[in-house]
């Protein structure tokens, strides 16, 4: 023990005062490491699932033992308002898996996304971007080639919303029956035109049209630098079903790492509204593919999305 001293000797009170705080903070450490112990959740890594194909990551939580012990220090006493967390970041990443078709998200990241086929129904397109701007929701686009040749005005106001923008090739083709070399040229057209009118040097995401595709058409995009992606739940909006049916129907499948997929059209318009207000309501967050894609937690704390 370090005795303090002056002019007439030792100061016992000074002296029983520093003990007392070095005990506080002896116990203050072991505290926080059994609370940092109780709240650990472990990183998930991204894998290759049997059904659902290629699944990201997604980031763990653990307490930041010396931040929080610094806000606390003064007190010695542990506060868990001033815990201080980190996330942790997995040992495999979606990048590390090879090219995969990916259908959802990580199914422990409470999010969903939006994913908006676009080659037809510009008379929508307002109404929608209008919806998602007033309830600040960013959604992934995916464009056909030809679409964007033809509606460059349209293509810019989407873009210039902040939303993402995918490659939804260039004619609407049956992958499935196209050579590696029409694949290609499908995909690269598609990003050309995208670049030319959008400046987007190259999208991340690839979209089959119709949901036509097979490894060749996975690879392909992968030699674009692109992730062949397609969808969870699917609103049918092609089908023109009654606003409520449609609503109820994505609503009641959407859960953990959902893609819904949908186009520019009137139920889609008429219902999107609702599709947002009661998605939120169950307790996800809304955000494009490559905010559901990434490995960051929703929330910063080990109850705040659980």
């Amino acid at each position: 023990m370090v005795l303090f001293t002056n002019h007439f000797g030792t100061n016992p009170n000074r002296v029983s005062t520093v003990a007392a705080t070095k005990n506080d903070n002896d116990r203050l450490t072991t505290e926080l490491e059994s609370f940092s112990k109780a709240h650990h959740i472990p990183a998930v890594d991204a894998k290759v699932d049997r059904v659902w194909k290629a699944i990201p990551g997604y980031n763990g939580l653990e307490v930041d033992l010396k931040a929080s012990y610094k806000k606390m220090k003064a007190t010695g006493k542990l506060d868990e308002a001033k815990i201080v967390y980190k996330e942790t970041s997995p040992s495999i990443h979606l990048n590390d898996l090879g090219p995969h078709p990916i259908f959802k998200g990580n199914p422990d990241k409470p999010m969903v996304s939006f994913l908006i086929n676009v080659a037809w129904g510009n008379e929508y397109i307002p109404e929608i971007l209008d919806v998602l701007k007033k309830h600040n929701i960013q959604a992934s686009f995916f464009f056909d080639g030809s679409w964007v040749s033809k509606n460059p005005d349209l293509a810019k106001m989407i873009h210039n919303e902040g939303h993402e923008i995918g490659n939804h090739a260039y004619s609407h083709p049956d992958l499935q029956q196209k050579s590696e070399a029409e694949t290609m040229e499908e995909l690269k057209k598609t990003n050309d035109v995208i670049m030319k009118t959008l400046g987007i040097t190259s999208p991340k995401w690839f979209g089959p049209p119709s949901g036509s595709f097979n490894q060749q058409t996975v690879e392909t995009a992968s030699q674009l630098g692109m992730h062949t992606v397609l969808w969870t739940v699917d609103t049918v909006d092609w089908k023109k079903p009654a606003i409520n049916e449609m609503v109820n129907r994505v609503v009641s499948q959407v859960e953990n790492g959902s893609m819904v997929l949908m186009h520019p059209t009137k139920p889609v318009a008429e219902g999107m509204e609702d599709m947002i207000t009661q998605i939120t309501e169950k307790g996800f967050r809304l955000g494009t593919v490559s905010e559901l894609m990434n490995e960051k937690r929703v929330n910063g704390t080990a109850w705040d999305d659980e």
